[in-house]
């Protein structure tokens, strides 16, 4: 898959914000992961190649799950959050991903 495919603003739109947890510092120390925050209707490779975009890095792979939205109560009418999208992003060996270096 080549990044060249991709329209450049629909790739720009695709990650929406790093996830920042418990659980995805601690799959950032033991497996070198990022884990993110993007567009429902994004797909793998375009998460691949958006990744690789922003950042200059080259991601060796791309995991993604869907999150249910949860149940809240509001007064006595109940709501629910929206589902969204999450990835883990395993960047190549050597390769890291810096957040505050903002181009």
């Amino acid at each position: 898959m080549n990044g060249q495919q991709f329209n450049e603003a629909r790739l720009l739109q695709v990650i929406l914000a790093p996830v920042v947890s418990e659980k995805a510092t601690m799959v950032a120390d033991k497996q070198q992961q990022v884990t993110l925050r993007v567009a429902t209707s994004a797909t793998k490779p375009e998460i691949k190649a958006a990744v690789e975009l922003l950042f200059k890095v080259q991601v060796a792979d791309v995991k993604v799950l869907n999150v249910k939205g949860k149940t809240k109560r509001f007064g006595k009418s109940m709501g629910q959050r929206s589902n969204w999208k999450k990835a883990y992003i395993c960047l190549q060996p050597g390769q890291e991903l810096n957040f505050a270096a903002g181009e």
